[in-house]
């Protein structure tokens, strides 16, 4: 029997670094799926049950915030993961949705692979 592999959402307007976190993912052990707005995003995760890890710059056109997106994610999917990264501001720690995980840009390679990880676990 195959398992399948943990899935983890991008969500980036910049088409390279979204592009640069799919592969990482992908490279870790992960399906990786993107969307470039937030509105995209929460269409993904209507339409599929097996996102585990939602990861989500803070700047992101459309109706919400990356951030405002943590948020309503933790509300809806309270299982999903997330990590928030965004290369203008630092999030603090209280600002982010309970377990949200703040990566500052420009990211490294091993760190977010490393993150993706410890949080949406290594596929089998």
């Amino acid at each position: 029997m195959v398992r399948a592999k943990p899935v983890i959402l991008v969500v980036e307007d910049e088409l390279l670094l979204r592009l640069m976190a799919v592969a990482i993912a992908t490279e870790a052990g992960f399906q990786a799926l993107s969307a470039a707005t937030a509105d995209e995003a929460i269409s993904i995760l209507e339409a599929r049950a097996d996102v585990r890890l939602v990861f989500t710059d803070v700047r992101c056109p459309g109706s919400m915030d990356g951030l405002r997106l943590a948020h309503a994610i933790r509300d809806r999917w309270p299982p999903v993961e997330l990590i928030v990264t965004s290369g203008r501001a630092h999030i603090p720690a209280d600002d982010l949705p309970a377990r949200g995980r703040f990566l500052p840009k420009p990211y490294d390679v091993a760190a977010l692979s490393q993150a993706f990880c410890e949080m949406a676990g290594a596929a089998g």
